[in-house]
């Protein structure tokens, strides 16, 4: 008689029975901290490094360091594992190079965690935001040795969002419009959930009217 126990998928990430009102905890809380990390890091370094060293090589060699340490890591690991998407490069045969963006198809068991989604998006198109500002700042300051700085971030940053928004929608998509539309449906789902929130929320102590003895 065949056994009736069950084997588990490889790779299998879909919530286990009994986990839907955990959904907000990280399933890969290392990879998001990593995510999150050397962007930050090197926003730091970049920031506060004059506080420990008057020295400008230092500096750039540390911030570069941590900029690269996170393009290679948003690029190889945290893409794939927090909302499946995935960039790359190769050299053909007749030495072009073609360049391939990968989607997790939707049949795909395992599925991406929405809270790991949102840091990932958040991440990887808030820090550009913040460089900006920075080269901006750089600019008016007429800073031209930390310009190259940000323009490294910049170009390292950017390469990422625009790998993973060709993944996300396509090659033909508009990515402007596709990341508003993306954008206002987020905004639309948090507005959405904050009502639930007030509708279901039970009134509190403070809500109830006070009564007074004379």
């Amino acid at each position: 008689m065949a056994s009736s126990a069950t084997v588990p998928l490889i790779d299998d990430d879909t919530i286990g029975f009994g986990e839907e009102n955990n959904v907000q905890q990280f399933r890969h809380p290392y990879v998001v901290l990593f995510h999150l990390g050397f962007r930050s890091a090197a926003l730091i370094v970049y920031l506060f490094c004059g506080w420990f060293t008057d020295g400008f090589i230092a500096s750039f060699v540390f911030t570069v360091l941590l900029l690269s340490l996170d393009f290679w890591t948003v690029k190889n690991i945290t893409g794939r594992i927090l909302v499946g998407l995935r960039w790359w490069n190769y050299v053909d045969s007749e030495g072009q190079s073609n360049w391939v963006y990968e989607a997790r198809k939707e049949g795909d068991v395992r599925k991406v965690h929405a809270a790991e989604s949102r840091v990932f998006w958040v991440g990887l198109i808030g820090f550009p935001l913040f460089w900006i500002v920075l080269f901006i700042l750089a600019l008016f300051r007429f800073s031209f040795r930390w310009l190259v700085v940000d323009c490294i971030a910049l170009s390292l940053n950017s390469a990422n969002v625009y790998g993973y928004l060709r993944c996300k929608f396509g090659k033909g998509a508009n990515i402007t419009g596709a990341v508003s539309n993306y954008a206002n449906g987020i905004f639309r789902q948090q507005m959405m959930s904050n009502l639930t929130n007030v509708l279901t929320r039970q009134p509190g102590a403070a809500s109830n009217p006070s009564t007074s003895v004379i």
